[in-house]
């Protein structure tokens, strides 16, 4: 089941076309990838998935009905790139405020501070104002902040920026769990290791169009360029690597990097080396990172538009 769908999504502003036609759906439980350059689309897009802004044509269905930002948005969590935090406020009083806000009960929202402040390492600092704390201790406030009431959809923008390895890696096992208990999350980020590590599905959106959308597996998949990385336990002489088979693309230590001929298998590029007796330490597929796919991507359609 899709938790949210998008339907021919349009927004204008003037004459400047900031979503043109986009259409995607996120599955229950997946983290899904929102990419695209700076000016891409990504924030209206955004805008309009909370009900901030209105789209000009296009339908949103949440849970398999129309969305309707003054019911539904008690079911989503937002954590924009640009953090809403009252810095005068402390911290306890803040989160609080932010909990009865989406529907909790005072008791309930104070058993829930409890436990995420405790699991956070953030309980000392209850007490003390938002402009007290580090970049990464307010990121952490804002992460509890937007998911103290369970949403079925999380929204996070940028969620690592200013994070150390280790608070990183624990908001990314947080993530994991949400996932894993059902809740949907869009993930939006510039970072595309993070992507590759985190994401299930992506969608790719430049010059406010959808350009590529589906699994982050079969996407590297797609763009793959028959390339395989092949190590070797004594380096061939250049007659026992005359073959219709491969094409070298690279040297390396003790192996090649070879690209695979049209009408060959990796069945023949690895009989190649085994009839010649030479062993074979390890044989890799090269896939390309979703940063590659990305910038390729993105590249060509900065042409389209541009020869348009």
């Amino acid at each position: 089941m899709n938790v949210l769908e998008l339907q021919h999504l349009k927004k204008y502003y003037a004459t400047h076309k900031a979503v043109d036609d986009i259409s995607f759906s996120i599955p229950k439980g997946s983290i899904f990838g929102l990419l695209g350059p700076n000016g891409a689309g990504k924030t209206t897009l955004l805008r309009m998935i909370t009900g901030i802004f209105y789209p000009d044509a296009g339908e949103i269905l949440f849970d398999g009905r129309p969305f309707d930002p003054r019911n539904d948005i008690q079911y989503i969590g937002y954590m924009p790139e640009e953090r809403g935090l009252y810095k005068k406020m402390k911290v306890g009083e803040q989160v609080m405020y932010l909990a009865q806000l989406k529907g909790l009960s005072a008791q309930e929202a104070r058993q829930k501070i409890d436990y995420w402040f405790s699991r956070f390492e953030i309980t000392s600092w209850a007490n003390k104002k938002i402009e007290e704390l580090s970049k990464g201790m307010q990121q952490k406030v804002q992460f509890i902040s937007t998911i103290m009431h369970q949403p079925k959809l999380l929204i996070l923008d940028e969620p690592f920026s200013g994070l150390d390895p280790i608070n990183s890696q624990l908001i990314q096992d947080e993530i994991f769990q949400l996932a894993k208990s059902g809740t949907t999350i869009i993930f939006s980020t510039h970072r595309m290791e993070q992507v590759e590590e985190i994401c299930d599905h992506i969608v790719l959106v430049n010059k406010g169009r959808k350009v590529l959308d589906g699994p982050v597996k079969q996407i590297r998949q797609d763009f793959k360029h028959h390339l395989y990385r092949i190590g070797l336990d004594t380096m061939p002489n250049p007659a026992q690597m005359a073959t219709y088979h491969f094409t070298i693309v690279k040297t390396h230590e003790k192996g090649f990097t070879v690209k695979i001929n049209e009408h060959s298998s990796t069945n023949d590029i690895l009989g190649h080396f085994i009839h010649q007796g030479i062993q074979i330490n390890y044989f890799e597929e090269i896939l390309p990172t979703i940063h590659e796919v990305f910038i390729q991507q993105v590249k060509t359609t900065d042409m389209e538009v541009a020869a348009n």
